[in-house]
This record gives structure tokens, C-alpha cells and sequence, in this order.
């Protein structure tokens, strides 16, 4: 297992995974098949990713810790960056296809409209954290700082899981399933804060650095 998780083909296949709802959503808009409203499937599908990633990329710690495999820490960065990027293709939908760049537009809907008041407040956490990605920002903030910093994670979580429950009217499951998600993670680090038990950080190179929130 770990001679897998330590191959280079590993990160180049995991990439492409996470490409692959990108690729599928293209294929569709080839294909026509985006449904009555391309612009709402498109932001739905790019939305729905990026909370997606956000779970994910927060689930790499447990497991890591759970399965004692320490290399799965390698993956939590592209995992983080690959969740700021839907993200900004979420973003960028509304922003485009939506509103035209009507910036007016745009600031009353932020201001009225409470799902985007908390989704566009869960995508700018998110920015700290993909900009401090990088090993070189750990070392300038220091990793202590750098690892509460990157804690607005779960902030930028919880936000796009609200976002996602006032979004939808009716069939509230989905976003149901992921708020209990993001709440078993939140339980679980709540649990290792409260108990003091050790993350094993002794198995990651302590250049590694984790983005959005590689080390919760």
C-alpha cells in the first residue's frame, strides 16, 4: 500500500480523477445535454465539487491517521487546490453566465440573498488558504501559524454546506448528507483537540505543506 501511495503515477492518476468532473460536465455541453437550464446545471454541478472536495481533502487527515498510512498526506494539497478550483469555476458561472459582470447586480444579490451572502463568504476563506498552499508559506508564517490559519477550512466547509441547504427549496437530502459529513469530521478533530492524541507528524516531511487545509 504504501509503495502505491509513494508512486509518482499516483498523484498524475489522482489528478486526472479530479479533473474528470470537469471533463464529464464539457462532454455534456458538447453533447447538449445540460438539461432546460445550462447555466443552472453548470453552476449546481460546479458547486456540488467543490463541497465535494472540501470533504474530501478534510477526510485525508482521519484517514491517514485511522489506516496508518502517513503518505496520503501527499495527496491533501492537490486534493485543497483542486476544491478552490470548482470553486472559482462556480464562482466564475454566476459572475459570467449569470450576471454578465453586472457588478451591481452582483452586490445586491450578495446583499439580499442570503445563500450567496454565506457561499460567496465560504469561497473567500478559501483564498488564504490556496494562496498559502505552497511549502515556501509555511516557512514564512511558521507552521504553527500556518496550520491555524489553514483551520478556516472547516469554516469555508460549514459555509458552502449552509449555502447549499438555503439554496435548495424542497429536496434538502443531499445537503443533509453533507452536513453530517462535515459534522462526523468536526467530531472527530474536536476529539483529537480534546484528548491530545498525537498526529503522527513525525511520518510527513515537515516541508510538505497542505492546501485548503492539509493538516486540520
Amino acid at each position: 500500500m504504501n509503495k502505491v501511495l509513494s508512486s509518482r503515477w499516483t498523484k498524475a492518476i489522482l489528478f486526472l480523477l479530479c479533473l474528470t468532473p470537469l471533463l464529464l460536465l464539457g462532454w455534456r455541453g458538447y453533447h447538449n445535454k445540460l438539461g432546460a437550464n445550462p447555466i443552472e446545471y453548470i453552476t449546481h454541478a460546479t458547486g456540488d465539487w467543490t463541497l465535494r472536495f472540501l470533504l474530501i481533502t478534510l477526510s485525508v487527515t482521519p484517514f491517514r491517521i485511522l489506516l496508518n498510512q502517513p503518505k496520503l498526506a501527499r495527496f491533501r494539497r492537490m486534493l485543497g487546490l483542486f476544491a478552490f478550483f470548482y470553486g472559482c469555476l462556480h464562482l466564475t458561472t454566476w459572475v459570467w453566465l449569470d450576471k454578465f459582470f453586472d457588478v451591481q447586480e452582483m452586490w445586491k444579490d450578495v446583499v439580499k440573498r442570503r445563500f450567496i451572502t454565506v457561499g460567496m463568504t465560504g469561497f473567500v476563506l478559501m483564498i488564504p488558504l490556496a494562496i498559502t498552499s505552497t511549502a515556501g508559506w509555511v516557512r514564512r508564517l511558521g507552521f504553527v501559524h500556518w496550520q491555524r490559519l489553514h483551520r478556516l477550512v472547516y469554516f469555508s466547509a460549514l459555509a458552502g454546506v449552509i449555502h447549499y441547504y438555503w439554496l435548495v427549496k424542497s429536496d434538502v437530502r443531499l445537503p443533509l448528507l453533507y452536513a453530517g459529513l462535515l459534522t462526523l469530521l468536526m467530531a472527530y478533530r474536536a476529539w483529537i483537540w480534546t484528548h491530545g492524541k498525537p498526529l503522527q507528524r513525525k511520518a510527513e516531511p515537515p516541508n510538505v505543506p497542505a492546501s485548503p487545509r492539509l493538516s486540520p
